[in-house]
């Protein structure tokens, strides 16, 4: 009963770092990268965000749960998972490692990445805009721990994004598995861009 229950537990995790995190990922940095077209481009994505209906329901529901399951459930993976050898090859095992460093570091920034704009905007101390996310990336430090954050993000989703293709049986051959592994290297290399083009645009 309890390797059922961890077997449901990490499926629900994978499907979970992939839909709908993943897409939300994918969503927000789109949404950012409006700043490349200047600050009322920016400001107007943002407010059209922030005008769905229901955001609130949708951000607890969407976002803030998914979100934090697979956060609780991924740090206990990361202290108790170990690499495999004798399955897969050393590259792929090196990629497991990353994947649960980026996890650590990725719960870090979105911590502090909500906080410093959701939690505030809550409090009715800040408004998320163009200005305020300039304000914000003023700061070297802040602005290349943003960077930081970013490439681990998009890292954890985009080599998640593999392990997901395999552990629901999409990719069972080897040569299925590396036009998945080249796949998620575009998935990385496209999403990344428009993180940090967004950033570079803010400072």
């Amino acid at each position: 009963m309890a390797e059922r229950r961890e077997f449901f537990y990490r499926r629900l995790h994978s499907l979970l770092g992939v839909i709908p995190i993943g897409l939300f990922l994918v969503q927000h940095l789109f949404i950012n990268h409006f700043a490349v077209y200047g600050a009322e481009s920016f400001n107007k994505a943002a407010q059209f965000m922030f005008d769905l209906p229901f955001r609130p329901v949708l951000e607890i529901f969407v976002i803030f749960l998914p979100i934090l399951f697979h956060a609780i459930l991924g740090v206990y993976i990361v202290f108790t998972a170990r690499n495999n050898t004798r399955k897969y090859s050393f590259s792929r095992n090196i990629l497991f490692f990353l994947q649960r460093f980026t996890g650590i570091v990725t719960l870090i920034f979105i911590a502090w990445h909500v906080w410093e704009t959701r939690v505030q905007v809550a409090l009715g101390n800040a408004e998320v805009s163009f200005s305020f996310m300039e304000s914000v990336l003023a700061s070297p430090v802040i602005f290349w721990f943003y960077v930081i954050g970013v490439i681990s993000t998009v890292f954890h989703f985009a080599n998640g994004l593999w392990g997901f293709m395999v552990t629901w049986g999409f990719t069972q051959t080897p040569r299925s598995q590396q036009i998945v592994t080249y796949l998620t290297i575009l998935v990385f290399l496209a999403v990344s861009y428009l993180g940090l083009r967004a950033l570079f645009a803010f400072v």
